[in-house]
């Protein structure tokens, strides 16, 4: 009997619980997004190295590449289509992705985010100072896993803090499956709008943030749309990831209370973040890929222009890693993927390690003894296939009396 494509999402089951029915029937497997789309979802470590190794070469992201966006194989209406069909540096190809990549490097250097270190641990000690002692459990997500990241990616271009909840709340639209495609279209042209008039903020009055950085940087003549799609795309990958990425992280340390010692006792919070990215990625359903020709990946024949994504999870394949459902600081993390590879590799990799260690290290010397205030399976997620934390994260700060 032929098995049933899988849902993604499944009802009544978790992203994470799909990903890993997926992952039990191959390396690259058929799917079905929402809106009845077909789609290639490589969930192996092999077939995802593969696929990144053919970035730019044997695989597209550019949408005109693609033709079920085209011949009316998939709906106008597809809400997604606001994130496939946007002109941005993660949908480019070639030298265009490698014009737009070279500007913003140039700004977005490893010494700004190095330099950025002070600032992260100014704003995690104001969250942690501000969180209720006198109150348990206390809610960590909208305490401190969601303003940490929000705060610094907005401080870091220039978004003033009376506007920075308008930007977590058009994200958090976007990347919601739930959302029809009237909301994430309002959503991104209200968000890309703001951006614009950010941009024109900039050029009239400077500021020390990257919006200025990147504006003064510019000698490839780049249009205020090309600056409107890198901000956007910095700006909400830069939050949305490391906000649910948190969450996870101070789940798994307070399930694992004796990694959790030992990264107390030996401060191997670095440790802790690669190991959080290899076994409890936020990142699930990676953008969409298209063949430019039929190809094989690991092993798996796939036809040119057919749809396909990679799975953020894939620390957790037992083919590649040794005890990979074991959670453990002392893993090899040398061929980590969390952040992909090749051309398209995460731009904010740098900071979004900043962030988590400097957060991780902190809030944990100032509470030793937290713990969670429920149990971890009763935990809600958010309605969405793209990225995944807690909605909320009660916790007691100190023992309870």
């Amino acid at each position: 009997m032929t098995e049933s494509v899988i849902q993604l999402p499944t009802p009544g089951e978790t992203v994470l619980q799909t990903y890993e029915r997926i992952r039990q029937r191959g390396p690259i497997v058929p799917i079905e997004f929402p809106g009845g789309v077909a789609v290639w979802a490589a969930v192996s470590h092999r077939a995802v190295s593969e696929l990144l190794t053919g970035d730019g070469t044997l695989f597209s992201k550019n949408a005109k590449n693609c033709p079920a966006l085209h011949d009316g194989t998939i709906a106008a209406d597809w809400p997604m289509r606001t994130l496939t069909d946007m002109d941005h540096m993660l949908n480019k190809d070639g030298e265009d992705h490698r014009r737009l990549r070279k500007t913003i490097s140039k700004a977005f250097t490893p010494a700004r985010v190095a330099a950025l270190e002070p600032r992260i641990q100014r704003i995690t000690a104001e969250l942690i100072d501000a969180l209720p002692l006198d109150s348990s459990p206390v809610d960590l997500v909208s305490a401190f896993t969601t303003p940490l990241p929000v705060r610094v990616i907005c401080e870091l271009f220039g978004v003033p803090e009376e506007e920075q909840e308008l930007i977590r709340d058009w994200t958090t639209t976007l990347v919601s499956h739930t959302s029809t495609a009237e909301h994430m279209q309002a959503a991104m042209q209200a968000m890309t709008a703001y951006l614009a008039e950010l941009i024109e903020r900039k050029r009239r009055t400077p500021g020390d943030d990257l919006t200025t950085a990147l504006l003064e940087s510019d000698g490839s003549g780049l249009s205020t749309d090309e600056m409107v799609g890198m901000l956007w795309l910095a700006i909400a990958a830069g939050h949305e990831t490391t906000v649910h990425l948190l969450g996870n992280a101070i789940i798994t340390l307070c399930t694992h209370p004796a990694q959790l010692a030992k990264a107390q006792a030996e401060a191997r919070w670095n440790d802790v973040v690669e190991e959080v990215l290899r076994f409890r990625s936020s990142v699930f359903t990676v953008n969409l890929r298209w063949p430019l020709k039929d190809v094989t990946i690991a092993g798996v024949d796939i036809p040119a222009g057919a749809l396909i994504t990679w799975y953020g999870g894939v620390g957790r394949d037992p083919e590649h890693y040794a005890d990979s459902d074991t959670f453990d600081i002392d893993h090899d993390h040398r061929d980590q993927l969390a952040f992909g590879r090749g051309p398209h590799v995460c731009l904010g990799a740098p900071l979004a390690r900043l962030e988590i260690r400097i957060a991780l290290s902190a809030l944990f010397a100032r509470f030793p003894q937290l713990t969670l205030a429920c149990d971890p399976e009763q935990l809600p997620y958010p309605p969405q296939i793209m990225t995944s934390g807690p909605l909320c994260l009660p916790v007691h700060l100190k023992p309870v009396a």
